[in-house]
């Protein structure tokens, strides 16, 4: 039990500090969980967040969930899950209380305008980041263009592809791009031999 309370409460502090999402917050996880607490190491970290990233719900939730699980099993995983999510909904739900008594003042809805733009400058940026790392030869080019192509004109095609759809054709174009690969690099060894 003692275990478990320190999981969750840990789990609640990464909740409250972890801002940014995405990339921004793992040397948090990093410097907690594997450096400070060898409750992972950084490559079961890494891959944990890679996994997280592919499956729907908030990266750092399914990265909690999985370190608890590996720490506790299935109520581990409960217990990290909960941890992560209790500060942020307590903060939430603090500023949708006081949010709508201030929504109308002035300098409220100026201070939102310039959110508004600073997230727009973050998205360009986490876009920016995941071309450069994912985009990084022509096979993979062609995965974005197409998806691309299909999201932006599906409304023209008699069916529009719901965003999981392309999703999975993705993920099934990258491994049959790979295999494509490691078989052409097996022909190549084998005419050299």
């Amino acid at each position: 039990m003692p275990k478990l309370l320190s999981v969750y409460l840990t789990f609640v502090k990464l909740g409250c500090i972890t801002f940014g999402g995405g990339y921004a917050m793992l040397p948090i996880l990093e410097e907690e969980l594997a450096k400070k607490r060898g409750w992972t190491t950084m490559d079961e970290l890494r891959d944990y967040f890679s996994i997280g990233q592919c499956t729907p719900g908030v990266i750092a939730l399914n990265v909690s969930t999985f370190i608890g699980e590996k720490l506790g099993g299935v109520p581990g995983a409960l217990v990290a899950s909960l941890g992560f999510l209790t500060g942020p909904v307590a903060i939430i739900l603090v500023i949708a209380a006081f949010l709508t008594n201030f929504a109308s003042i002035e300098i409220v809805q100026h201070a939102f305008a310039g959110i508004r733009v600073c997230v727009c400058v973050l998205i360009v940026q986490a876009v920016l980041r995941l071309w450069k790392s994912s985009v990084v030869d022509l096979p993979t080019l062609l995965i974005y263009l197409v998806i691309f192509a299909l999201n932006v004109f599906g409304g023209y095609l008699p069916v529009k592809l719901p965003m999981a759809a392309l999703v999975v054709l993705s993920g099934v174009a990258g491994v049959v791009i790979t295999a494509m690969k490691s078989r052409a690099a097996g022909k190549k060894e084998g005419d050299r031999k």
